[in-house]
């Protein structure tokens, strides 16, 4: 298993430009990157497209596009793959809304559009939701998506972010109650009810 240390030496000289340091930093993570990707599509609906590899393949490279990242440690390079694999699963959910269903699933063609148009929906009033809630409590969101999507234990976020396992879990239920109030909300105003 490798040294904390020696994945954050890894990450600040990517970020310094060592393109070496990546090849090296890669096969050090794949294990933890892997654990995250396997916890978000274990929340996916059954026969999705995107396996763990490519999650995590996918993520990385929305990863390495992006500008150059200041790491601060392991635990903040983490967070925010775990925040990417979010983001292409939630840019998946878009595609297949606005897609006629043209994947092979083993139900009838009516329901099988039905579940896939439901799961892809849900994904995107949750993402919507976790949002909205990071910008009210940044915190609690992250809670939210490292238990959640990351799959981490009380403990690993606590450690993650420099808080108590009972500070944890208590924003852990408060932002479920949010989540779960903020989406309800979000379905009665979409279909027009009460």
């Amino acid at each position: 298993m490798p040294q904390a240390h020696e994945i954050t030496e890894l990450l600040q000289a990517w970020s310094r430009g060592d393109s070496d340091a990546l090849a090296k930093l890669i096969p050090l993570v794949d294990r933890e990157l892997k654990k995250i990707a396997r916890a978000y599509i274990r929340k996916e609906r059954p026969g999705h497209i995107l396996q763990t590899t490519a999650l995590v393949d996918e993520a990385l490279i929305k990863l390495i596009r992006e500008e150059k990242m200041d790491w601060d440690n392991r635990k903040h390079f983490y967070a925010l793959i775990a925040r990417r694999m979010r983001q292409v699963l939630v840019d998946y959910a878009r595609r297949q809304i606005t897609r006629s269903g043209t994947r092979v699933v083993h139900v009838g063609i009516s329901e099988a559009q039905e579940l896939t148009n439901k799961a892809s929906e849900e994904l995107l009033d949750l993402h919507r939701a976790l949002t909205k809630l990071a910008n009210k409590d940044e915190r609690k969101a992250k809670i939210v998506e490292q238990r959640y999507f990351g799959g981490f234990t009380f403990g690993e976020i606590a450690k993650m972010l420099g808080v108590s396992k009972s500070t944890v879990e208590r924003e852990w239920n408060l932002a479920r109650a949010w989540l779960s109030r903020e989406i309800k909300d979000g379905d009665t105003l979409r279909t027009g009810g009460t």
